[in-house]
């Protein structure tokens, strides 16, 4: 959520071209605390038997990730968020800072890898005991014992709470019955499940006593590890081809009446005795199923840090080939133009860059958060609440924008961005998952939304008496004032005479953020006047209601996750010691967002935000931003610090610049010699021209 620090002004710098990155300086702020895991997780994905092989089948890619997996366990690169007891170091932040550099490589490879220590092993490490952790940690670290996450299932898939896998406790037997009751209730999309997993953790609705606890961690064996088959009880299928990360094999599951041991459960939250009782150290069922969601967080975290890396590497390769791609002769009737130097390029790639450094900033500090938690450094029910929310906000915007980004630097590399050499198509097509898995976008989004509500609410009883009055009277004018055009009238005043004092005041960071805030606030507002009431109403006549302003709410929740970004690029560029570094980035950040800005006009000028005078410089303005970054291109994408080891497009290799200089040599020569042949144009030119 957002702290509403008072950001400090940033003094004006000059900007002008005479300014200039410090490249490395900067590279070395976007590697963030973890920069040393970065740095040796980038270092391992540079080699080769890790990289994606394009064009393997189904089987050779599943393979192959495999090996890739054991890779990993052999170096070392997995342990690190596990307890030193089983060759870790309890360093939760940079365990996934280092995961979420395996996008370079392969993002099967990160996935599997993900699903194997991130979601299998981390539920039995959160939501187990220290007899779990001896019992199959080590196997789990090992790769001895690959498994499953079993929680989504076909019919249920953001709403786990409602998933229809039963776990019915027999105090005769001392047992768990772990069934499936309906096709529905078969657990889907599983890594791990459809051929390599020899265990699950399997979430089910756990029945005791004849009373259901709700959702709760199992640790299920599915396969014999010898021959690879499905034990009794146990069955499942292929998921089969997908439109990306075919190195991973999904798959389904599914159990008729499996029994297993009382013990099995991961008991940390909720157990239950020999005789059926059930007993908490959470009495609230509701506040006991989001805290054990809660400690697996950390892959919406490392979602978000692994889309803002792709996106590094689309921009890295896109940018140098428009630096070096030549189209058109435009300004010289010898000389074609740099792609870059067209202003509609800029405005197709430079706002992507900066959206990108505005997703890093924003993710650092999203890791830093989960490092808190998770280490016990601020490990209270508030900091995990908010750290919920900060990755359930930043987890769609990163991975909607990775797609965005992914397809326009595609569109800017032309015919050359379709070929899969260039990374561009495959990557897509592995990203395209991440908007939907551990968690659906939108549903997470109205998860923000709902807290926002939630601390609006809690404003509004803080009020009492007189300030409650004074409040709703402020709100009435704010609401009078946007109605009558005065603000907009103020604004015009003000700027009159002068587009240049209009697009000044646009620049000013207190403006910026007054205008991104006051978008937030002012949407929540209104939206919680909509449901004022509801929760008083039927159940159906309250639902009817919420979703007759969910758009609304969803587009709140975008809008106070594009603050947060701002607010963390904002923050990032104060910590910027180089003066030429913080005078180009100061650019960067308004870039950002003015473009913010920029695509909901609509919204500042229905609702009095902007006058039109000052709304018609906008564009014009980004376009000068536009400019002025334009000599600073390259420096902005070398910062992101992935080289062509990791790229691994053809075009980011030089190649096309070669091509470039023996075609400008040839023609040179050409033209230099008495070979050249005489253009048709020149021709008719002379044939037209009067004789003397």
């Amino acid at each position: 959520m957002t702290d509403n620090l008072t950001i400090p002004a940033v003094r004006e710098e000059n900007d002008d071209a005479s300014a200039r990155i410090n490249v490395k300086a900067l590279e070395h702020q976007l590697l963030g605390r973890w920069h040393e895991a970065r740095r040796i997780s980038r270092k391992l994905a540079t080699r080769p038997d890790l990289h994606k092989e394009e064009g393997l089948t189904l089987e050779e890619h599943r393979a192959r990730v495999l090996k890739q997996l054991k890779v990993l366990v052999d170096e070392g690169a997995i342990q690190e968020a596990f307890p030193v007891e089983f060759g870790g170091s309890g360093d939760h932040g940079g365990s996934v800072a280092r995961f979420e550099e395996l996008v370079s490589a392969d993002p099967s490879l990160q996935i599997k890898a993900g699903v194997q220590w991130g979601l299998f092993g981390s539920a039995v490490l959160h939501l187990g005991t220290e007899e779990h952790h001896k019992k199959w940690l080590p196997g789990i670290l090992s790769l001895e014992i690959p498994g499953a996450f079993a929680m989504t299932e076909t019919g249920h898939g953001s709403d786990v709470a409602s998933i229809g896998t039963t776990a019915t406790f027999d105090p005769e037997t001392d047992e768990f019955v772990i069934h499936t009751p309906v096709r529905g209730a078969w657990k889907d999309y599983l890594g791990n499940a459809a051929l390599h997993g020899v265990a699950a953790t399997v979430f089910a609705q756990l029945i005791t006593q004849g009373v259901n606890h709700g959702v709760h961690a199992f640790y299920v064996d599915i396969r014999d590890p010898e021959t690879g088959e499905f034990l009794e009880g146990v069955g499942g299928e292929d998921d089969g081809i997908k439109g990306g990360l075919n190195g991973i094999d999904n798959g389904r599951l599914h159990f008729t009446n499996v029994r297993i041991p009382r013990t099995h459960l991961l008991n940390r939250y909720g157990t239950v005795d020999q005789d059926g009782t059930y007993s908490s150290p959470i009495a609230s069922p509701g506040r006991r199923f989001f805290t054990m969601l809660g400690t697996l967080v950390q892959g919406r975290v490392s979602l978000d840090g692994a889309a803002t890396s792709a996106s590094k590497i689309a921009l890295q390769i896109a940018v140098q080939y428009a630096q070096e791609r030549r189209q058109f002769n435009a300004s010289s009737p010898t000389e074609e133009e740099v792609l870059l130097d067209y202003q509609r390029h800029q405005r197709r790639l430079l706002p992507l860059v900066a959206k990108t450094y505005a997703m890093s900033f924003a993710h650092e500090e999203l890791l830093q958060k989960f490092d808190d938690v998770f280490s016990g450094r601020n490990d209270t029910e508030a900091s995990r609440q908010d750290l919920e929310t900060l990755a359930a906000a930043l987890k769609p915007l990163s991975t909607w924008n990775a797609l965005g980004i992914l397809q326009e630097c595609r569109e800017a590399c032309g015919g050359a961005g379709f070929l899969v050499e260039n990374r561009f198509t495959s990557l897509r097509s592995d990203l395209d998952i991440y908007v939907t898995f551990e968690g659906d976008n939108n549903v997470l989004l109205q998860l923000v939304a709902k807290r926002l509500l939630t601390d609006y609410g809690r404003q509004l009883k803080e009020l009492k008496g007189s300030g409650m009055a004074q409040y709703i009277a402020n709100q009435a004018a704010d609401t009078a004032l946007s109605r009558s055009g005065l603000r907009r009238l103020a604004q015009t005043v003000a700027d009159t005479g002068s587009e240049r004092k209009s697009a000044i005041a646009l620049r000013d960071e207190t403006t910026q953020r007054t205008l991104l805030a006051d978008r937030v606030s002012s949407m929540v507002a209104e939206v919680a006047g909509e449901l004022r009431g509801a929760h008083k109403l039927s159940q159906a006549e309250s639902a009817a209601i919420f979703n007759k302003n969910q758009d609304q709410l969803l587009a709140a929740a975008r809008a106070h996750a594009e603050l947060l970004q701002w607010e963390a690029f904002t923050r990032g560029l104060h910590a910027i010691e180089d003066e030429g570094t913080r005078s180009v980035m100061t650019v960067v950040r308004d870039l950002f967002g003015l473009c913010l800005i920029e695509e909901n006009l609509a919204w500042y000028m229905m609702n009095g935000r902007l006058s039109t005078q000052r709304a018609r410089t906008l564009h014009e303005y980004i376009n000068r931003l536009l400019a002025k970054l334009r000599p600073h291109a390259s420096d902005l994408v070398e910062a992101f610090g992935y080289t062509q080891e990791h790229r691994r497009a053809a075009i980011s290799s030089g190649a096309e610049k070669t091509r470039q200089d023996e075609a400008a040599a040839y023609y040179r020569a050409l033209r230099a010699s008495s070979d050249a042949p005489i253009d048709e144009k020149v021709v008719h030119a002379r044939a037209k021209a009067p004789r003397s």
